[in-house]
């Protein structure tokens, strides 16, 4: 795991025995008397008020302040008032968890005691998950190594910081390790996603990728499938086919399949990422400044595989499908072109007005096969779908997309309870409406207004629409666009769709968020699963 911080419990002392280095809460400026933080002040020679007052420090939550003495160190950690919703208290001490890592990172300290007093365990837990997810950093293209000069051999790959937290008696140790050991698996998976979106396109490329799944996933109970370009053509996935074929780059679609409900047989929740490993926008090609940052545009991918390995780590009671349609999408003398028209997996054609709205493409077909070979009691599809998005919501939170109430209630409550914020968005026929398309069933884009909108009506049509029957079976009969196949189902699921093209990526640092790949949607997934239950 790539943190630079390890974390352990440990019974609190006895207030004459306080170390240093040492890590107070307050949630005031004033040093209460015969108190942790007043008497660490007085061994300071009072240092710690000095301090407080020069530096005019509010005990806001997150703020921190350095106090260096001739005895010691003290970290200084605001909390800021209290809150009544559990929901907040839980996400707030995880932000301050990640304010006390970043502060103790900003000095030269190896090791360092949190006297956390009378918190209980769930809250020691909530801080040091917090500090861990705060502490993830991607090093693997340095060529010299961080701390290379003072690492002994055997040592480099250890954390650069550790955190005792004293939180009570033994019980409270013995919980908040077990509560911890939990929080693990999900810091686990936001690492993958992070790892995964970090990587540049050269060498997370479609193949490697999947190869990359089935070696992570597989040993922790996931059955995890590949199908070639061969297998996808076989079942008419053209649209996914259609944004790969510009690349040398073959495409791939992973299934990952965690049975984890008593009934191996219970409808299964179906999470579907959009993973275009890179996106140069194909013929419509993108702008060259920032055209860098393509390579997280397997965002939503990487949340579905991070969420998938945390739900096999914690052993959820529930069975769960992740899919992720794997393409580049590149300008070649083969890419698609706009005005093509191309038939879907569910049998719908698609006029492509763009092609640089591609993910869409992907994901109608993934959704397809999910309907087709899973019948999920629900599906979720996380994408970096539109720059609309971002200019609705900025990068404060996704854009949520559903047509069952149900659905998107529990979304929009892990999301509150993850601090990964998702807002409703609307949908409806006159959006719809904008895709109409005159030579085919609908363009890929619906014009210049509400395009995050468009585009999840778009995925609205693959999610709830008419599916073709058995396309494998009829794979020789449907060789071009008109050759349709009659057999279609009439089939509706509860569907939500998130767009995560402001969330996947940071170019500053949040409380538990280094720069650079966020894992955003992996603890909101998680949390979703876990929850719920469609009956």
């Amino acid at each position: 795991m790539p943190a630079r911080l390890s974390v352990d419990f440990v019974k609190h002392p006895d207030e004459t025995k306080l170390t240093m280095p040492a890590v107070v809460l307050l949630d005031t400026p004033e040093l209460e008397a015969n108190t942790i933080p007043s008497m660490l002040d007085k061994a300071l020679g009072e240092a710690i008020a000095r301090a407080i007052d020069e530096a005019k420090f509010k005990a806001k939550t997150g703020d921190s302040l350095i106090v260096r003495g001739a005895k010691g160190t003290v970290i200084v950690i605001g909390t800021g008032e209290d809150k009544s919703d559990k929901a907040e208290d839980a996400q707030k001490l995880t932000n301050i968890g990640g304010a006390i890592f970043k502060a103790l990172d900003s000095t030269s300290l190896t090791s360092a005691t949190l006297y956390a007093g009378n918190m209980s365990a769930d809250e020691a837990a909530n801080l040091a998950y917090g500090a861990v997810l705060a502490s993830y950093h991607f090093p693997k293209y340095f060529t010299k190594k961080e701390d290379d000069d003072k690492a002994k051999d055997g040592d480099k790959n250890k954390p650069k910081h550790s955190l005792s937290i004293a939180c009570g008696n033994e019980e409270v140790v013995k919980t908040a390790t077990a509560k911890f050991a939990e929080y693990t698996h999900r810091i686990e998976g936001v690492f993958l996603a992070r790892d995964l979106v970090s990587e540049p396109a050269n060498v997370l490329y479609p193949a490697e990728y999947a190869d990359r799944c089935e070696k992570i996933l597989s040993p922790h109970g996931i059955k995890v499938d590949v199908l070639d370009e061969k297998q996808m053509a076989s079942k008419g996935m053209r649209l996914l086919l259609s944004v790969g074929q510009g690349s040398r780059r073959e495409s791939r679609l992973v299934v990952m399949k965690w049975d984890g409900d008593a009934d191996k047989n219970a409808q299964p929740i179906a999470l579907i990422g959009k993973g275009v490993c890179f996106d140069s926008g194909g013929i419509s090609l993108k702008p060259a400044g920032g055209m860098e940052d393509m390579k997280w545009d397997m965002g939503g991918s990487a949340a579905v595989v991070g969420a998938m390995r945390a739900i096999a780590g914690l052993g959820v009671r529930r069975n769960v499908v992740g899919l992720i349609g794997l393409v580049e999408n590149m300008p070649d003398g083969q890419a698609s072109r706009p005005g093509d028209v191309v038939e879907s997996m569910a049998g719908q054609t698609v006029e492509i007005i763009n092609t640089d709205a591609e993910g869409r493409l992907v994901l109608a077909d993934v959704l397809t096969y999910a309907r087709q070979h899973f019948t999920p009691k629900a599906l979720v599809d996380l994408a970096t779908l539109t720059g609309a998005i971002i200019v609705s919501l900025g990068h404060s939170h996704a854009g949520l997309f559903a047509n069952d109430e149900k659905l998107a209630g529990k979304l929009l409550d892990a999301g509150k309870a993850t601090g990964e914020g998702v807002w409703r968005m609307p949908l409806g026929e006159a959006y719809d409406k904008l895709l109409k398309s005159q030579i085919a069933d609908m363009k890929n884009i619906g014009g210049r207004w509400a395009g995050a909108i468009t585009a999840a009506c778009f995925l609205q049509r693959f999610a709830e629409g008419e599916i073709a029957g058995d396309t494998q079976a009829n794979a020789k009969t449907k060789t071009n666009i008109a050759d349709k196949t009659s057999d279609k189902t009439p089939q509706k699921t509860a569907w939500a769709h998130i767009d995560i093209a402001g969330m996947a990526w940071a170019d500053k640092a949040s409380a538990t968020t280094p720069r650079g790949g966020t894992g955003f949607g992996v603890r909101l997934l998680t949390r979703f699963v876990e929850e719920y239950d469609a009956d």
